[in-house]
């Protein structure tokens, strides 16, 4: 809205028109989240502590969480909701669909896990909504974000595989529930993964910040042809909400961070994944999702294979799923634990990175 509101004096006063420029109100985006988060954080504490919104370890986690972890102050994903929203209404574009698409699935997403987390903090137990009510929340989140989508002019129903510029199949109307899978994947996925101070976080960030890349890539069309990826008219405004979700979660990470003077609880988990998701759809950049995300994929496996072999052979594959317990529970530091994730994050993102050439 600040953008629009400058933009009324580009022809009076001259500098305004920096504010024209994607790449400046960029690095706003991610400055104005990045010091809201800061200057909030301590005062958000302190107010979830008088509420006394402490966070319940479920039972079946490790025994060294319920001594050390249990009774910090959750539900600090509303930080960096807020401090998201107010980045992405000052300095991006209003008129541009997909980042109120994006907002809005983000904040969805995020309501959820608000209902989640508050029946967990009132029932004083680890269980909150019940599963299927929840999975089928996000859906419906999920599923109306992306029928928005697909109902803009111009957009694309095909799929665009790194390695294989010639290989796009359009998939028509089974797009709509190829998305929902995605968006919501992340969104648990990324949920999956917040079981450590900060440990969720740093992807997060990482993964941000390769989505403002190929948002802005995606969105100039010389870029795009260049690089013989999809071109999304609008989708360049989108760097500035990746822009403003990475510096919403360093600055949720510098209270986040080991050992943690707050959760983020499934309002900020679900939150990010479900930016995530819908970002990586929205800039067609859905396949990559998998490998610039491939903490999450990794952490989401070791549950779904650990299920499985009990339920098929009685036997476990980890200690503990999902597989940052497991390193736990084999004698790792916490700290070196979230350090060597955030190392193998980083990894992933080149990698990703490195698709954009590799066609």
């Amino acid at each position: 809205m600040l953008y629009k509101l400058l933009m009324l004096f580009q022809d009076v006063v001259g500098p305004v028109n920096v504010f024209r420029y994607i790449t400046f109100r960029t690095v706003l985006g991610m400055l104005t989240a990045l010091i809201l988060s800061l200057l909030l954080g301590p005062k958000m504490i302190e107010t979830l502590k008088k509420l006394s919104i402490g966070q319940t370890i479920r039972e079946d986690g490790p025994k060294s969480h319920i001594e050390t972890k249990s009774g910090t102050p959750t539900m600090g994903g509303v930080l960096f909701l807020l401090s998201l929203t107010v980045a992405v209404l000052m300095w991006a574009d209003p008129a541009t669909p997909f980042v109120w698409i994006a907002l809005l699935v983000t904040l969805g997403f995020g309501a959820v896990g608000f209902v989640d987390d508050y029946l967990k903090v009132t029932k004083k137990h680890s269980r909150g909504l019940p599963s299927r009510l929840k999975f089928w929340a996000l859906v419906f989140v999920a599923g109306a974000g992306c029928v928005a989508l697909i109902a803009q002019p111009g957009f694309d129903t095909r799929l665009a595989f790194p390695f294989f510029k010639n290989f796009q199949p359009d998939l028509g109307v089974f797009y709509i529930p190829f998305a929902i899978f995605v968006v919501v994947g992340t969104g648990n996925a990324v949920n999956l993964t917040d079981g450590l101070d900060g440990l969720a976080v740093g992807p997060v960030i990482t993964a941000s910040m390769v989505y403002l890349i190929f948002s802005y890539a995606a969105g100039h069309a010389r870029i795009a042809e260049y690089l013989q990826i999809p071109h999304i008219q609008g989708a360049g405004e989108l760097a500035v909400f990746c822009a403003a979700v990475a510096g919403g979660a360093l600055g949720f990470l510098w209270f986040n961070a080991y050992p943690a003077q707050v959760f983020m609880g499934d309002v900020g988990s679900l939150a990010m994944g479900g930016a995530l998701g819908m970002v990586a759809v929205i800039s067609k950049f859905e396949i990559v999702l998998a490998i610039v995300g491939g903490v999450f994929v990794v952490e989401t496996l070791s549950v779904i294979l650990q299920v499985a072999s009990y339920k098929m052979r009685k036997k476990r594959i980890f200690r503990m799923a999902p597989i940052h317990h497991h390193f736990e529970l084999k004698g790792w530091a916490e700290p070196k634990i979230i350090v060597r994730f955030w190392i193998v994050s980083i990894i992933l993102a080149l990698v990703g990175l490195a698709t954009l050439k590799t066609r």
